[in-house]
């Protein structure tokens, strides 16, 4: 099983965010792509960097107007007299139905939905450089690879199609199923991430062919608060096909393997051709966000659980934050994960119907 990865991932250094009106320094560092890497290559994953795709992955995910911002608005925001060294909004609209402003301050408030998602010099390039990583680990598991792991980072599963938030700019996880659909009819998205994958849901939430499934803490009283409860279902023609099961605070093991359980019920009655893991280690008991409490026994577990499914599987990074267990916590991921999986070498999804 391979690790795609790119060092220019880490050229993204956000310096800071806001929380709860507060500066703080930004969790989403890039020593988390070192542990991470390192962890991946003593659970034995081989390493493989991906070739630059250009802007056709992400956009097949984001809209124009919206991948245009991102890669010039650093730059315009330089020209703002006393404006910050990163991009940071200080206001945003109350609809998304109105006018789309000129000023660099009214796109960046358009385009990023809160203050944890700062634009430096290199975030784009990063960004984009992740959405590779995505976007190469989907294209060895549709040629028949039976799973692969993209270390995506930034990561992606906040972002909408022209929204940024959450430490999110370029949603990794939509890129790769996207890319997926090219030789499947249905893929599943599973987000086990500590936060609800809001971006993601919004992506798909009017397509019947893309089902998609997260377990997070309840939205409630958590971030993103605004997304993520168990009455979004979907809309349209995707009505059925979003499913949300939020945890109370501090659920562990046991209760997280019973929702596990339940979506994977889901996505055995969708029939998927391939499934896209959105992997978040944050719901550990040590995690700085301390919402959910999984230990990192329970992360094998969930990894034998998905990997028992036996779908062709790409399993994209969101979160999972420095703490001492971190890297632990994906090796034990992996090691379940492979333990279980059991999908033969020679299947390719471009050669489904």
């Amino acid at each position: 099983m391979k690790v795609i990865y790119d060092e220019a991932q880490k050229k993204h250094y956000p310096g800071f965010f806001l929380t709860s009106g507060a500066r703080a320094p930004n969790p989403e560092r890039p020593e988390r792509a070192d542990i991470l890497f390192d962890a991946a290559r003593k659970a034995g994953l081989i390493h493989a960097e991906p070739p630059d795709f250009g802007l056709a992955p992400a956009a097949s995910i984001h809209t124009p107007e919206y991948l245009e911002f991102l890669a010039n608005i650093h730059a315009r925001w330089q020209h703002i007299a006393l404006a910050s060294d990163e991009v940071i909004p200080n206001i945003h609209p109350d609809r998304r139905d109105g006018a789309y402003p000129l000023s660099a301050v009214g796109q960046a408030g358009y385009h990023m939905a809160d203050t944890s998602c700062p634009i430096g010099p290199q975030t784009f390039a990063a960004a984009l450089r992740s959405a590779h990583a995505a976007t190469h680990a989907a294209h060895l598991v549709a040629a028949g690879t039976p799973a692969a792991y993209a270390l995506c980072r930034p990561p992606g599963h906040h972002a909408f199609r022209d929204l940024a938030g959450g430490f999110c700019y370029l949603n990794n996880s939509a890129i790769a199923a996207q890319r997926l659909r090219e030789g499947t009819a249905r893929v599943a998205v599973l987000d086990v991430d500590l936060h609800h994958g809001n971006g993601t849901q919004g992506v798909f939430y009017e397509r019947a062919d893309v089902l998609t499934v997260s377990i997070h803490a309840d939205p409630v009283r958590f971030y993103p608060f605004f997304w993520g409860h168990a009455d979004e279902r979907g809309d349209g023609a995707g009505r059925g096909y979003n499913l949300n099961l939020p945890l109370a605070r501090k659920t562990g093991d046991e209760g997280f393997v019973d929702a596990l359980d339940r979506a994977l019920g889901r996505i055995a009655a969708f029939v998927p051709g391939a499934l896209v893991v959105a992997l978040g280690l944050d719901a550990f008991e040590g995690d700085p966000f301390g919402g959910l409490s999984v230990s990192t026994p329970g992360f094998r577990r969930i990894g034998e659980r998905i990997g028992g499914i036996g779908l062709p599987t790409v399993i994209v990074q969101e979160g999972g934050y420095i703490c001492d267990a971190l890297g632990d916590n994906l090796i034990a991921f992996m090691d379940g994960f492979r333990s279980a999986h059991r999908v033969p070498t020679e299947r390719s999804l471009g050669s489904e119907p």
